[in-house]
């Protein structure tokens, strides 16, 4: 007996639509990057990029628990002393509340080439909009998975 391995001809790619309005974002985040690497499909191939393509609307809405809105993020500059940060919620808050989700997501794939290549399949948008009409995603509802999945 011989252990199936994926190749390109036998991955079939689908678009998923994920409202994350009330979600909370670490459980929000772990499915997403189990949809995104392909861990749901019994043709999981470690090596190959198998996930889904995934839609994220609503990304500003959220829900963090615990103390978390408060934490702070850093980044530097690259100049000497230019060490930044902002919290959690002045981002939520901000101009780019998407960027929340895509780092939480990011963080939760192994890292290397596969992983960043597994990331340009997420789309992740503040509103209710987005562009991939076109595509006909399924939804998937993710409040409806585990109570916990939500701020009660």
């Amino acid at each position: 007996m011989k252990t199936y391995t994926a190749t390109p001809a036998d991955i079939e790619k689908s678009w998923i639509l994920i409202d994350a309005e009330g979600v909370i974002l670490g459980r929000l985040a772990s499915i997403i990057a189990m949809r995104l690497r392909g861990k749901h499909k019994a043709t999981f191939t470690p090596h190959m990029d198998m996930g889904d393509n995934v839609i994220v609307i609503n990304a500003d809405k959220v829900q963090l628990t615990g103390d978390k809105r408060n934490k702070p993020n850093y980044w530097h500059t690259g100049y000497p002393g230019g060490i930044k940060s902002r919290t959690t919620g002045q981002i939520l808050d901000g101009a780019h509340p998407e960027r929340v989700v895509m780092q939480a997501v990011k963080r939760m794939l192994p890292g290397g080439p596969l992983s960043r290549q597994q990331m340009t399949n997420l789309r992740v948008y503040a509103g209710a909009e987005h562009p991939h009409a076109a595509q006909t995603p399924t939804v998937l509802d993710v409040k409806s998975m585990n109570p916990k999945n939500t701020r009660s």
